[in-house]
């Protein structure tokens, strides 16, 4: 999970790097100055249209044609239009694009999963991962390029944090997965992408109005129509936003939890001085649409002598119960990474911890980790192009120094 202030008229005194610029930026443009229409309403694609010149008749009806060619059939130039007239097809690719992200890379894990490395029009790199199952296949989006909230077990928040990224760049993620996995035009059945997790690079809530329009298209029937039942938003606990995400997104909530003493959750999601477990539980507990068809899930990393006694496990009983929260716990071993500051917990700890929140009556699955083999399990996404970077600025210091010599 990472924040960013942007859109805050003040910065919040959260631990971390912070965006130094705390207001909204404009959105960015292709090299050549066109406007991207992914991510963008049919009342917003009319509205470019008539911008553009567009009568305002003929911008109504070719905003409807757009929009169904581009969110229902996946197209990627104007010229598969074939509704729209051959001779405006010119004119619309001057002004216009339909572009995804840049994929950077693409790589496979032993077990399926796949993870991109995408790149933005302005030179910003991000990662989305597919998981594939045998009942379903979940796509984990990021919503921010970088990270601000330094979870400690989180090889995300080593990253600085760049900036929020645009509803285009947040809904382009599930239509590039969609072209890659060849599932155009969209349908509701036989899907192998099923399922949406807000839980990439970025902390959903500190990017609440790009998340929430671009999850809009997501579940519109006309568009990518993903029901909201299949979406998951994740938050660190961004308490005061989590109501509004309820009433104004409505898709499910988990909750980074990660421990249940406030030295420890201090330590390792440092979110918690500013919003304490109590007060989280309590916005849980408030959550509309919560109940036990619909329950929150909390996530925890298992750590090794950190989070993992049964006296933990107990603590973890005792709070749900407190807030009578309809929820379920996800164990998830912890993902290493160079440096990292913590181990995973033994195999039997995890099993001991699961079984004290099972025989409480609460389910407590243990997370199979995916994607290890190539970082794209979770808390190890971070772009390898800020590895490369350095490596780069290395070898350009090394060339420097030797033309020098």
């Amino acid at each position: 999970m990472c924040a960013d202030m942007q859109t805050a008229p003040n910065l919040m005194p959260i631990p971390g790097h912070v965006d130094p610029v705390p207001v909204p930026r404009p959105e960015p443009a292709s090299a050549d100055g066109r406007r991207s229409l992914v991510g963008l309403t049919r009342d917003q694609i009319r509205g470019e249209l008539e911008g553009a010149g567009m009568e305002p008749k003929q911008a109504k009806l070719r905003a409807k044609q757009l929009w169904h060619w581009i969110y229902n059939r996946g197209a990627t130039a104007f010229g598969t239009m074939t509704d729209i007239a051959k001779a405006q097809h010119p004119w619309l690719a001057e002004r216009f694009t339909v572009d995804r992200p840049e994929v950077v890379e693409a790589q496979v894990s032993n077990d399926g999963t796949r993870k991109w490395l995408l790149r933005s029009t302005d030179g910003h790199d991000f990662e989305m991962v597919f998981i594939p199952d045998a009942d379903r296949g979940t796509l984990c989006v990021s919503s921010q390029v970088g990270c601000t909230l330094n979870c400690r077990f989180c090889h995300t928040g080593t990253m600085r944090l760049v900036r929020n990224l645009t509803p285009g760049e947040i809904v382009g993620q599930v239509m590039l997965a969609r072209d890659s996995l060849g599932e155009w035009p969209s349908q509701p059945e036989g899907r192998m992408l099923t399922n949406i997790v807000m839980m990439g690079m970025g902390e959903p809530l500190y990017n609440f109005d790009a998340v929430r329009d671009a999850l809009a298209i997501v579940m519109d029937g006309d568009g990518l129509a993903l029901s909201k039942r299949r979406i998951t938003l994740s938050t660190s606990g961004v308490v005061p936003m989590m109501e509004r995400a309820g009433k104004e997104i409505g898709v499910n909530l988990a909750v980074s939890l990660h421990a249940v003493t406030k030295d420890v959750r201090d330590e390792i999601v440092p979110i918690n001085k500013k919003y304490g477990i109590e007060e989280l539980l309590q916005a849980c507990a408030d959550y509309p649409g919560a109940n036990n068809a619909r329950r929150i899930t909390f996530e925890y990393v298992m750590l090794k002598d950190k989070n993992d006694s049964d006296d933990d496990a107990r603590e973890l009983v005792r709070l749900i119960r407190k807030y009578k929260l309809p929820a379920k716990v996800n164990l998830i071993p912890f993902n290493p990474w160079p440096g990292a500051p913590y181990e995973c917990s033994t195999p039997d700890r995890i099993r001991s911890f699961s079984n004290i929140v099972f025989e409480a009556g609460i389910s407590a699955p243990v997370r199979t980790p995916r994607g290890r083999d190539i970082d794209a399990a979770c808390g190890q996404l971070k772009t390898s192009a800020e590895k490369r970077s350095r490596a780069e600025l290395d070898r350009l210091a090394e060339e420097k120094q030797a033309a020098l010599g």
